[in-house]
């Protein structure tokens, strides 16, 4: 179990929609050519997927977790062991939907030396189809929805009428969206990767890719950069960047998750966005200090620790 020293006596509940995936991790001095072999250097088997990876993150920094998406056969032995690892985390698990006869998702990452990771990953394409619990189950009790891009086939309705309750949507999108996708106008906060971002708004630079997603939706913007940090528009649609910590990377698999869920519970815990951001990219930051993807993310402490440090410098605003 997590125990939060600095977090909120009662922790928002944050509902994170999306498909856990079962993780084969092979460390590997360079990622295999076409064709040919590689010895990996380590394994371990985890469990992950973006919705997965966030909640973890959450639960770590003392925010409450429930998990919702579809998954494979309930007698999968992937199933079984997706379920044990939520468990162990203090994950709530009963909006699952188990789909008879399918496969839960799985993927094979390889990491190499600089942390950098390659992945391939299998989802059977019967599991877009699945249909989730009603409105009212889902968002009893809930502070915010973190989601993913991919998933607004099943989610987008959700999503609008969480909106219309006041409940915040955070959307992580790490593939192009249509600037038609329902999700655009169903949210109120879309943090892009920077190439989606480039590619749905079909401009070759972040802050103006910004610029113009920002004519066709209300939601706060961001995308983040890796090592390069976090370019964001603020209420005035200036851009504004977020450092991001400088750390030795051993590992960046579930870190962009790790990110977006903390920043979901920050927003949830009314913090601002500058502070928000800030707080995402330290834990984020460590998590990439430490191997085995998100369950290698940092508790509360320790990012209010890096956070008291003032390792990254105030974000410089250039008004464009």
């Amino acid at each position: 179990m997590n125990f939060q020293d600095k977090a909120p006596k009662t922790p928002p509940r944050i509902l994170c929609i999306g498909m856990p995936v079962r993780d084969l991790t092979f460390h590997t001095p360079a990622v295999p050519g076409r064709g040919s072999k590689e010895n990996a250097t380590a394994f371990d088997e985890i469990c992950g997927g973006n919705a997965l990876n966030g909640a973890i993150g959450i639960v770590r920094l003392g925010g409450r977790a429930s998990i919702c998406g579809p998954m494979g056969d309930a007698k999968e032995t992937s199933a079984r062991f997706i379920f044990d690892q939520m468990a162990h985390e203090g994950i709530e698990t009963k909006h699952l939907i188990h789909m008879p006869g399918l496969v839960t998702p799985i993927s094979a990452v390889m990491i190499d030396p600089s942390g950098e990771r390659t992945i391939v990953t299998f989802r059977d394409p019967e599991l877009w189809k699945v249909k989730l619990p009603d409105f009212d189950t889902l968002l009893d009790d809930c502070a915010a929805i973190l989601t993913e891009s991919r998933c607004a086939e099943f989610c987008t309705d959700l999503c609008a009428e969480a909106q219309r309750r006041g409940i915040p949507v955070i959307v992580d999108v790490d593939r192009a969206m249509s600037l038609r996708e329902g999700l655009l106008n169903a949210s109120s906060h879309l943090v892009f990767s920077s190439e989606p971002l480039q590619e749905t708004a079909d401009v070759a630079d972040d802050a103006q890719a910004l610029k113009k997603i920002a004519k066709l939706t209300k939601s706060f913007l961001a995308g983040t950069r890796g090592a390069r940090g976090t370019i964001w528009l603020d209420e005035n649609q200036a851009i504004q960047e977020t450092p991001a910590f400088p750390v030795h990377t051993v590992d960046t698999l579930g870190a962009g998750d790790v990110f977006h869920g903390a920043f979901a519970l920050a927003i949830t815990e009314g913090q601002e966005l500058r502070q928000a951001l800030r707080f995402a990219s330290a834990a984020a930051a460590l998590k990439c200090t430490r191997l085995g993807g998100a369950f290698a993310a940092p508790q509360r402490i320790e990012v209010e620790e890096l956070l008291s440090q003032g390792q990254s410098t105030s974000p410089a605003s250039r008004g464009q």
